[in-house]
């Protein structure tokens, strides 16, 4: 048989190249979708619980003192919520978006940008607005809204119309997120307001622990399902507050927050097997699942209990927007200290942590 000319013959292998890899993509890719879903996936399990119910009628500030009143937006204009963050990129690459959407506005749509509070002190908030060009309101939230409209992920798009209602939630800026825009702005507005006919969502109930407080017994649940009363008499406890993605995610972006989190971990598994300290990890639930973290934990090997803080309350409670933070809880339940950044991750930084300690 002549043999093909080799054009052909090159296409032939590489038609049967594509064949091999086709058959091994199952192998390969599928593990990280089903295990890590997607931003725009965790967008919508965050809005199944919020799409049409009534907004809460919240009163913003923003970052220059301008208060908002979304209560009084209510039946009069359609509200467009962005939760963001400056360490996110996806939030970076749709900036200009919801530049567009604010001054393209008009009188019957109120953009608000919300930073997420979270690893986002007020001066990299508002130098991140000069370098992006950004003109609308920013609110830098205290983890709030953050409960209030179940922040799962950033960026998240909440969409409420003018009748008061959300109706949608979203990750992209796309076709869909466009779509709800206009619905929101046509809705009718006169049968707004909380009381006609949709549930009503409050924010959660404000609690927040400080230094000297004695904490009631606040139980968690860990990673392999055991009960961890956090605020038990008996030993002293450190909770160490962490992101499973920090040390990956931010390696890039922000090396120093990186590192930060790397060491503080790499310490606290140097003292996790002192018998006189109890440890619990808490983590953000902010762009992280239950598999997220197991898969965090059996890639460093870590040691310490695990519970994942889905909806922030913990975070909330004892006021902690940045990783890695360290609490130190006394052996009757007491708050004792905290130490943040990269104290959290120095051994100076953990000796003084536990001062008095054992």
């Amino acid at each position: 048989m002549r043999p093909l000319p080799a054009p052909r013959a090159r296409l032939r292998a590489c038609r049967g190249l594509l064949g091999l890899l086709a058959a091994l993509l199952p192998l390969i890719a599928p593990a990280t979708e089903t295990t890590s879903p997607s931003g725009a996936q965790r967008a919508t399990d965050a809005g199944r619980t919020l799409v049409g119910t009534a907004a809460p009628p919240m009163v913003l500030t923003t970052i220059d003192g301008q208060r908002i009143d979304l209560g009084r937006l209510y039946g009069h204009k359609a509200v467009y919520l962005k939760f963001w963050a400056t360490w996110c990129v996806p939030c970076r690459e749709q900036m200009p978006h919801l530049q567009r959407t604010f001054e393209s506005a008009g009188t019957d749509l109120e953009v608000i940008a919300i930073n997420a509070g979270f690893n986002d002190p007020l001066d990299d908030v508002r130098d991140y607005r000069r370098r992006m060009g950004l003109s609308m309101p920013i609110v830098l939230d205290d983890g709030s809204l953050g409960a209030a409209f179940n922040l799962r992920v950033t960026p998240q798009h909440i969409v409420i119309g003018r009748d008061g209602r959300i109706v949608y939630v979203g990750h992209l800026a796309d076709a869909p997120l466009e779509d709800a825009l206009r619905a929101a702005r046509a809705a009718e507005p006169a049968a707004a307001v909380a009381g006609q006919g949709a549930p009503t969502r409050s924010p959660p109930p404000s609690v927040r622990y400080r230094a000297g407080d004695q904490l009631p017994e606040l139980a968690v649940t860990t990673l392999d399902g055991s009960t961890f009363l956090v605020g038990a008499a008996g030993k002293p406890t450190v909770i160490a507050f962490l992101s499973p993605w920090c040390e990956s995610y931010l390696a890039e972006s922000r090396p120093q927050l990186a590192a930060n989190c790397r060491s503080a971990r790499e310490q606290i598994e140097k003292r996790a097997a002192d018998p006189g300290v109890r440890w619990i990890g808490v983590a953000s639930g902010l762009w992280a699942s239950g598999e997220d973290l197991a898969g965090y934990r059996d890639q460093y090997q870590v040691s310490i209990p695990l519970t994942l803080d889905a909806s922030g309350r913990l975070f909330r409670e004892f006021d902690v927007r940045s990783v890695p933070t360290l609490l130190l809880i006394d052996s009757r339940g007491r708050i004792v200290r905290r130490v943040s950044g990269a104290a959290a991750g120095s051994a100076q930084g953990l000796n003084a942590l536990l001062a008095g300690v054992g």
